[in-house]
């Protein structure tokens, strides 16, 4: 990763362009009267450029507020413009083994999920009539909030701003929605090979057993609750754990005076932040292939663990990959496309990471038949780079390249003052800006060599090939390494109950209990052996739009019966507990897979016997925060409910559905018009959103309790 990169993972909203002027060679002259000459169109090869100025960084004292936060602003009055970032000392090493991406959806739900007395949407509206952006975002070793706003509004969004940053609510829909993305991200996670090669590059050379090589997974997104999003973020989000930087057009006396007021309260105490976790090596060098039957392309990572920024040779060895592989000057392009005329798109980077070792990678593709022999290319220049000095033009060329980068990195003064930030963040020297840029200039062929040798080593590279071994015009064996077979296959999900202890589980019964009570009464609810419900429901647009009639009719404590009647016909469901039929219009058969899941289900979540939980010998209760309770089974059943604070009755219940292809979609019921019905407070609206996204809307017309059901009446099927 080139500095100009790793700064870019640490976003920037503010951003004012810098050009560079180029001094052209005069036009040539006319010739005498009668035989004039076209002026001569100047070469690109005459174009001379000023050289670059060295970084100039703005004057910057940092501050510390009375709660200990760190504040650095710089005042830029070229545009009516303010922006600012808060960098906290936190990242997704710090993800539980059994609940990796944990720290992803905290820092997504934290801006999304509504703070102080406004939900999510109400922020986002008041941001969007504000004319302002607020954004969220963490990796491995730091988290961000930043916000960008018009001067006359600026007040306003900094209020919305430590709303977000200070008492964040973690709204569930928004969990919700998160995980849906995160479970899509999973699935399709392999459809691009390309980033499937580095990323697969990545975890052998980390190593799959420790944070730097976690991924995601269906199972390790769904554990994460509500609570444990509070607890990251109260562990986490503390003043003395973060850096705050401010730039734009304002006045620094009256903006640190309004920063220290809008923080006062915020004076929350934990423990200093351990250090990030320390990388341990992954696997041994060698060809691993993923098999793509369907690919006509071959997809290569190849490499090594590289180093860190505060390597005294990463400028060189940042140089040396530039002319192995950084663009049409490179060894890599010279070897493969010109002499070896092989179609490909082929770079190496010295990838350098600030707190740990980065990766040297060469990644790219290039047609299946020349597969092993752009692999053997590879490995050969890497050892040329070793063994044959370069020569002038390609040490200018290179350094060229990566001192214009300085250009576009750091071309605004908003952009030096989040650099100098991310320097003191990691524990960098703040002229590190400048040494980096005359350690690039002083580099020598001498030093290109060296740092090739220290390095660069070929029988340390990893070699990762994504494609179709039967369309490689030779076996990857001929590589002389060992081939290792590499399985893509996503694991399925599988649903897992949250851990709880006698604690936990005690403060579910009692928050059942009173849930209980506030439905009528324990003994109340107990005594309903069944219940017939007929209710209409209106699909949203996005499912069609269809409206139909729902009976459903129940005997304590197993059988169910249910009746769905649209314009195309009836469907019939019954189940005794154990097993049970279907009936359609297309005709009868026996429940089975997906449809007998989701009727076993719909029996677990049955009202009464939801809120008698606790009663039922083989369901565990367990709290997860103090409005809401997990029950589960052991077959596997898992439902979330959660309270209302006021009325103590169900508001919400959340529960995974099983979906013929990738994850589970998570399904919301949110309960509301409450009716007595023989004593006992039942709800007749019932909204239910599917993913994140609105599905159906059921209304209830009819509600009988112990009407004198009998089990032949369920179990007769339909004529």
């Amino acid at each position: 990763m080139t500095r100009k990169m790793a700064h870019a993972l640490l976003p920037l909203l503010v951003l004012s362009g810098a050009s560079v002027q180029a001094q052209t060679a005069p036009r040539v002259a006319s010739g005498p009267a009668g035989g004039a000459k076209p002026a001569a169109q100047p070469s690109p090869k005459d174009l001379k450029y000023p050289p670059l100025r060295p970084i100039q960084p703005p004057s910057l004292e940092p501050v510390t507020l009375p709660n200990g936060m760190r504040l650095y602003l710089l005042e830029d009055h070229e545009l009516p413009l303010v922006a600012g970032q808060v960098l906290i000392r936190t990242g997704t090493l710090f993800d539980p083994p059994d609940k990796i991406g944990l720290a992803a959806l905290t820092a997504a739900v934290l801006r999304t999920g509504g703070a102080g007395s406004k939900t999510g949407d109400q922020i986002d509206r008041q941001l969007e009539n504000l004319a302002a952006t607020m954004e969220s975002s963490i990796h491995r070793t730091a988290a961000s909030l930043s916000f960008s706003a018009v001067k006359e509004n600026a007040g306003q969004v900094l209020e919305v701003f430590r709303d977000v940053l200070t008492s964040p609510e973690f709204g569930s829909d928004k969990i919700d929605l998160r995980k849906m993305q995160a479970a899509d991200a999973i699935a399709r996670r392999n459809d691009d090979a390309g980033k499937a090669t580095l990323r697969e590059l990545g975890t052998i050379l980390y190593g799959k057993d420790n944070p730097f090589g976690w991924m995601e997974q269906y199972d390790t997104v769904n554990r994460v609750t509500r609570a444990d999003l509070q607890s990251f973020h109260r562990r986490y989000y503390f003043p003395k754990n973060l850096i705050l930087s401010i730039w734009g057009d304002f006045n620094a006396a009256a903006m640190k005076t309004r920063i220290t007021e809008l923080f006062a309260g915020w004076t929350v105490e934990q423990p200093p932040v351990p250090e990030f976790p320390k990388l341990n090596g992954g696997a041994a060098s060698g060809v691993y292939l993923a098999e793509k039957k369907n690919a006509t392309r071959t997809f290569l990572a190849v490499g090594h663990l590289g180093g860190q920024f505060s390597d005294k040779d990463c400028a060189a060895v940042e140089i040396a990959a530039r002319i192995l592989g950084g663009g049409s000057h490179s060894r890599l392009f010279d070897r493969i496309r010109r002499r070896m005329a092989i179609p490909y798109d082929i770079s190496a980077q010295w990838a350098a990471d600030f707190s740990h070792p980065g990766l040297f990678q060469i990644a790219g593709s290039v047609d299946a038949v020349s597969t092993v022999d752009a692999l053997k290319a590879i490995r050969e220049e890497v050892e040329r780079m070793r063994t044959a000095e370069v020569s002038e033009e390609e040490l200018r060329t290179a350094k060229e390249a990566a001192l214009n980068s300085f250009v576009f990195a750091f071309d605004s003064r908003a952009k030096i003052l989040a650099g100098a930030v991310t320097d003191e963040y990691y524990g960098y020297p703040r002229d590190f800006f400048q040494q980096y840029q005359k350690a690039v200039s002083a580099v020598t062929r001498e030093d290109v060599m060296r740092v090739a040798r220290q390095r660069f080593d070929p029988a340390k590279l990893t070699m990762v090939v994504v494609g179709n071994p039967i369309l490689f015009g030779q076996g990857l064996e001929s590589l002389n390494t060992s081939v290792q077979k590499l399985d893509l296959t996503i694991p399925e999900a599988k649903p897992q109950a949250t851990k709880g202890d006698e604690s936990s589980m005690a403060r579910g019964r009692q928050m059942l209990l009173r849930a209980q009570q506030a439905a009528g009464s324990t003994e109340r609810l107990a005594a309903v052996k069944d219940y017939t419900e007929v209710a209409e429901f209106l699909l949203s647009t996005d499912n069609g739009g269809l409206k139909g009639t729902q009976i459903e009719r129940w005997i304590a404590p197993n059988l169910l019966r249910q009746e769905s009647v649209v314009q195309a016909g009836k469907i019939s469901v019954y189940f005794d507990g154990r097993a049970g039929w279907i009936a359609t219009p297309q005709g009868f058969g026996g429940l089975g897979g997906g449809q007998l899941r989701q009727v076993q289900g719909d029996l677990f979540r049955l009202y009464f016997r939801l809120l008698l939980s606790d009663q039922i010998r083989e369901r565990t209760v367990n709290a997860l925060d103090g409005a809401a309770v997990e029950i589960s089974d052991p077959a596997g059943q898992i439902a979330t409910v959660e309270f209302d604070e006021e009325t103590s009755l169900p508001r919400f219940v959340r529960y995974d559905l099983a979906q013929a292809t990738g994850a589970p979609v998570r399904v919301k019921e949110e309960y509301g018009d409450f009716r007595e019905i023989g004593g006992v407070k039942v709800p007749h609206k019932i909204a239910i959103t599917r993913g994140g996204r609105k599905f159906a809307e059921v209304s209830v017309t009819e509600y009988k309790i112990n009407s004198g059901l009998k089990t032949l009446e369920l179990a007769r099927r339909p004529q």
